[in-house]
């Protein structure tokens, strides 16, 4: 059995492949909506960092897509990882604990990708899918699998802060970028040239989730997905707004604002000042007898960055005496 490892080899392809392979995204989700790209292969051979479009969504020798959930908690209902092309599994391990956030991340040394699947594919492809859910695996080794077969179900096993899919692409042992296969190992790829059977839209950052507390929540509770409150009693204190974002950059301007039953009730800026995978901030009032109206409460959250919007996102709850 092929032993499995995060490492892999941070050297890209020489040369562009004579026979492309045509991907499906390996794992059943929407982006955009119930999922999100968090980071891309590295592009920059230099101990900095750049993905294919010459952004900041990755991390320096970053050999993966990593496609994301939203929050821990949404991986309560088994969400499918699929092959992304057809296959034999030529290496597996399952088995490895997971943890939430927050949770130390213990796992034995050597098994960074935790549990996961290496399947070879035709004409020296290879692709390897890391920190899938303890016991989901499905496939043994030299079983063959069809492109958008399930395999496994998204995890946090092994060295993660996140639950996602983080996928390896390779052809004959050198890592290629799905979304940039050219040889050259710089960034400014064009959308075209991609792996994807069906194109992927690059978003360079944006909103994951959005909700309504009573206090400003922990970031830990946010990841893990019990921030929200879908109602809040006059007496807890305060109503306050809260955006979990990611890809997020210095200079990013967010907007919050609150409407009630009387209207308006809260609205704020604020611009980040750090550049930051994941990030989340927070906005609201404290509750008194003048501005405690029970009702419905909407909040809207906008993420702009030099003046263009990169997504909005709305939450409601409701107030009560």
């Amino acid at each position: 059995m092929r032993y499995l490892t995060c490492a892999g080899v941070l050297t890209l392809a020489q040369a562009i492949p004579a026979q492309a392979i045509d991907l499906t995204l390996p794992v059943d989700c929407k982006l955009g909506e119930t999922c999100f790209i968090q980071n891309y292969v590295d592009a920059d051979p230099s101990d900095r960092r750049a993905d294919f479009t010459c952004n900041l969504l990755t991390y320096d020798g970053h050999k993966g897509t990593d496609i994301a959930l939203p929050a821990a908690r949404d991986m309560d209902v088994g969400v499918p990882i699929l092959a992304a092309a057809s296959g034999t599994v030529v290496g597996l391990r399952d088995g490895v604990r997971e943890h939430l956030p927050g949770e130390p991340m213990a796992f034995p040394e050597g098994q960074d990708c935790g549990n996961g699947l290496l399947i070879a594919h035709e004409d020296g492809w290879e692709t390897q899918c890391c920190h899938l859910r303890t016991g989901s695996v499905t496939p043994q080794t030299g079983d063959y699998v069809e492109a958008g077969q399930q395999i496994g179900e998204m995890g946090m096993s092994g060295r993660t802060e996140f639950p996602h899919l983080h996928m390896i692409l390779r052809r004959d042992d050198d890592v290629v970028d799905p979304f940039d296969p050219n040889p050259d190992a710089t960034c400014g790829a064009r959308q075209e040239d991609q792996l994807w059977a069906t194109p992927i839209a690059y978003q360079a950052g944006g909103l994951i989730q959005a909700g309504f507390a009573s206090a400003i929540p922990e970031f830990d509770t946010i990841r893990i997905g019990d921030a929200h409150t879908a109602q809040i009693a006059a007496d807890e204190g305060a109503l306050v707004l809260w955006v979990h974002l990611f890809g997020t950059i210095e200079g990013d301007v967010v907007q919050f604002s609150i409407e009630g039953p009387q209207g308006s009730f809260f609205e704020n800026t604020v611009t980040l000042d750090r550049t930051q995978a994941q990030a989340f901030r927070a906005g609201g009032r404290r509750l008194h007898d003048g501005n405690t109206i029970p009702g419905q409460y909407t909040g809207k959250v906008t993420l702009i960055r030099d003046g263009q919007s990169m997504g909005v996102m709305t939450t409601r709850t409701v107030l009560t005496e």
